[in-house]
């Protein structure tokens, strides 16, 4: 018998109605972002304790309408950590960063994963989790409130 607890497998349709919030999700997530290049980040915490994670780098224009993204597996793995944690019986929690690229210092905001579904994250609390840690090379972001999706 393991130390860890088992994940439990959710069904089918549990999985297909996740996958409808996620691209429901990022559709907003995308219309808020705008113009420009972007970086999304997801942390999960599974409930077996394991984290995961999932990067995406991606380019999103408004007119014309176009969304390319960098690197399709990188992309697939990120949508699919969402559906997963959107569909909630295999994740304890979830975080999405979105990093836009801007001058003269990249932006940032967040969302948690809640209730099934993508929730703002107070500027405070994002503030300290993406502030650099002393004596590590890294650009500071620019924290700014995410917007509220529907």
């Amino acid at each position: 018998m393991s130390a860890r607890p088992e994940i439990t497998h959710p069904g089918d349709d549990a999985i297909a109605a996740a996958m409808s919030r996620t691209l429901t999700a990022l559709s907003a997530v995308f219309q808020a972002l705008g113009d420009g290049e972007h970086t999304l980040n997801l942390v999960a915490e599974r409930t077996d304790h394991a984290f995961v994670t999932g990067r995406t780098d991606l380019s999103i224009g408004m007119e014309p309408l176009r969304l390319a993204v960098l690197d399709e597996d990188e992309f697939c793995a990120l949508r699919m950590l969402l559906v997963f944690a959107l569909e909630g019986s295999t994740m304890r929690s979830a975080v999405l960063i979105a990093t836009t690229a801007a001058e003269p210092n990249p932006r940032a905001c967040g969302w948690s994963v809640r209730d099934r579904w993508l929730h703002p994250i107070d500027t405070d609390g994002l503030q300290a989790a993406v502030i650099p840690c002393p004596d590590v090379a890294a650009v500071e972001r620019e924290v700014y409130a995410a917007p509220v999706l529907n």
